[in-house]
């Protein structure tokens, strides 16, 4: 996402969840230490460069039995409403996740979301790796993880979100 994007690019998640919540966690995360420009990625369309989808990878952590482990947490991702269902969102999280296998030295990126969606992307159940979700709110079945190419299998352990997703009460699957 180019700097001149943010705008819009806000604007198209907050109209993909219908949820003023998603703007202020935008915001909120952004304006913190596990915001980096690099881990927001925009689909455009090619015609009218108009934003089309948005997601966004923050730091976290795992609370691993040796140590603190750098993670991202991709939170969120959102299609404009006009183009749902069209592959904007598919293509998004492919193109997303090729970028972060190929730079990023991070060992893992977790999600909450639909485990009949996410699991297409890679996405394995966390629980089965050893890890623990951040929040009791959050159904295991929700709870996932995608191994980046420094993942170890001695990597194990609690999921700690950053700050911004418990001070708007973002944490856990809505209805």
């Amino acid at each position: 996402m180019r700097p001149d994007e943010w705008h819009a690019a806000r604007a198209t998640n907050v109209a993909a969840f219908d949820d003023p919540v998603i703007g202020a966690l935008l915001d909120l995360l952004r304006a913190s230490w596990c915001w980096e420009d690099e881990l927001s990625f925009v689909a455009v369309d090619p015609a009218t460069q108009d934003v089309l989808g948005h997601i966004v990878f923050s730091h976290a952590f795992v609370d691993a039995p040796d140590r603190i482990v750098d993670v991202l947490v991709l939170s969120p991702v959102g299609v404009r409403p006009d183009v749902h269902g069209t592959g904007v969102g598919t293509a998004l999280i492919t193109q997303a996740l090729q970028v972060l296998v190929a730079t990023r030295p991070e060992p893992l990126v977790f999600l909450e979301g639909s485990p009949r969606y996410y699991p297409r992307f890679g996405f394995e159940k966390g629980r089965d790796l050893g890890f623990t979700a951040p929040s009791v709110r959050i159904p295991p079945a929700a709870f996932m993880v995608y191994r980046m190419p420094a993942y170890q299998p001695s990597i194990t352990g609690a999921l700690v979100y950053p700050d911004a997703f418990w001070r708007l009460d973002a944490v856990g699957l809505r209805d």
